[in-house]
């Protein structure tokens, strides 16, 4: 165990709120992420105390302390407060007595008990670079699991052995590879192994933990790395089984890229095309990430051996997307993110016909209606998929995507592509042929609308006109 004095840029705030804990004789310790935060000089305004006091000791420090204050963890022994700065921005503080947790093998929701040490409480920590202390407000670091020494060598291992760790909780497999992509971090040989072991465990955890685990890795510094620790633990067999299934066998007659490296491939060109906050797709994007992640996820269902030794993936976009669909529900995703993530991926090769043959205005003013608000993401999902090293061909594709991407803009500044409407709205469409409510009122609305896209905007008499003359093909044949 490390007991060291340390001169550390601490918050004043957590050292105050030590002093308060110190003058009721309670212990109080800054422990796990801001410790490790701390020593990567990484900013933090969330931070995490674990006390020898029991709650109903210490809320009233806590409210004392703090601007507001809230209990939903009691149960668990925690409860916590916020300070706001006079720069406005706040600190937040959750306090934790000193526990030790008891697991049923078939949940992982633990029994919670108090402990009585900082040192106990550091065991059931999920790794060793999270169980470090630093009490407060004398500054001694503790680090009984020489968490600072795997800090240092970007190693992830648990303070106790891992199949018990990850028998208690199997969450902390997914943990395990989110760091990987958060941190760039290793997972310890052992630790590793221990995972490739147990992956079935990860079966006891609810698709929202899973969930929010894989959200958390791909907004992540370093997606990818977790995507390839994912599947090579073997948690993306039951988690994320489209993902390891890109990985095509290749045979000397019948060589393709490996689609799972082409994968991880666009969704790092993707997450370089985000833009700043002020940017049409700010950084992180969860939507275009995963899009990119899952974008060619209809390949192997559909891969056929063609004459010539070519191999073809025809109407992956389309079969991809109703398995992504199926996926991200399991997963208990918002369905706005799924509706939108599914339409990037359906859409994803739209663009491909423009680089043989220019589009007409009307074929773009469908593009751009029918993209919507998807138009940048699609059209930054779509530059990361183009990943040929012929540099004659990406000059050309790119040179292609430039100038869709401003004719447009040159057509928005002529006309609200966004909201396109018919010339003639329903009203006017059942005056005109004196219809009643009914499937051919809705057939002439939307031939009116492929008319204005196909036109651009015309003035009333041509829409009459053009509405009749439907009318009498349209009306003669029904």
């Amino acid at each position: 165990m490390e007991r060291v004095s340390v001169d550390f840029q601490v918050w004043p705030e957590a050292i105050e709120l030590g002093q308060l804990f110190a003058d009721q004789g309670f212990e109080l310790s800054l422990v796990g992420g801001p410790v490790r935060d701390l020593l990567l000089h990484r900013p933090s305004h969330d931070l995490d105390f674990c006390t020898s006091a029991r709650p109903e000791e210490f809320e009233p420090i806590l409210h004392k302390w703090g601007s507001g204050f809230w209990d939903m963890g009691r149960k668990f022994g925690t409860l916590g407060a916020v300070r706001r700065r006079p720069d406005g921005t706040e600190i937040k503080v959750e306090v934790t007595t000193y526990r030790r947790d008891t697991y049923d093998p078939d949940s992982r929701k633990p029994d919670v008990d108090y402990g009585d040490s900082l040192e106990g409480d550091l065991s059931r920590r999920d790794f060793t670079v999270n169980a470090m202390a630093l009490r407060v407000p004398d500054l001694v670091f503790v680090d009984p699991y020489r968490g600072a020494n795997d800090l240092a060598k970007q190693v992830l291992r648990t303070p106790v052995d891992p199949e018990q760790s990850f028998e208690d909780d199997p969450l902390r497999m997914m943990r395990a590879v989110r760091f990987v992509a958060q941190l760039g971090f290793t997972i310890a040989p052992e630790t590793a192994e221990a995972i490739t072991r147990m992956t079935d465990r990860i079966s006891i955890v609810s698709a929202e933990r899973v969930r929010d685990e894989l959200t958390k890795l791909m907004l992540s510094a370093h997606p990818t790395k977790g995507i390839e620790a994912l599947v090579e633990s073997g948690l993306a067999d039951i988690v994320l089984p489209e993902i390891p299934a890109l990985e095509l066998e290749l045979d000397e007659h019948h060589r393709h890229k490996d689609v799972f490296e082409h994968t991880l491939m666009v969704v790092d060109r993707a997450i370089a095309l985000e833009t700043g906050p002020d940017g049409p797709v700010p950084a992180p994007d969860l939507t275009l990430r995963l899009a990119a992640l899952l974008h060619d996820i209809g390949k192997p269902k559909t891969r056929r051996f063609e004459s010539g030794g070519k191999v073809s993936f025809h109407h992956h976009d389309a079969v991809g997307a109703r398995m992504a669909r199926t996926r991200l529900k399991a997963l208990r995703f918002d369905h706005h993110i799924i509706d939108d993530v599914c339409d990037l991926i359906g859409m994803h090769l739209r663009f491909h016909g423009y680089v043989d043959e220019r589009w007409t205005d009307a074929a773009v003013r469908r593009y751009a209606k029918e993209t919507g608000p998807l138009f940048e993401r699609l059209n930054r999902l779509t530059r990361a998929d183009a990943t040929t090293r012929n540099k004659r061909k990406s000059q050309i594709f790119s040179a292609a995507m430039d100038e869709l991407e401003e004719r447009v803009r040159q057509l928005r500044k002529q006309e609200d592509l966004d909201a396109i409407r018919p010339d003639l709205d329903g009203g006017q469409i059942m005056e005109i042929l004196d219809l009643q409510p009914g499937p051919m009122v809705g057939k002439a609305y939307r031939h009116m609308l492929d008319y204005r896209l196909d036109m651009g905007p015309v003035d009333q008499d041509q829409a009459v006109e053009e509405l009749k003359s439907w009318w009498a093909r349209e009306g003669a044949e029904d």
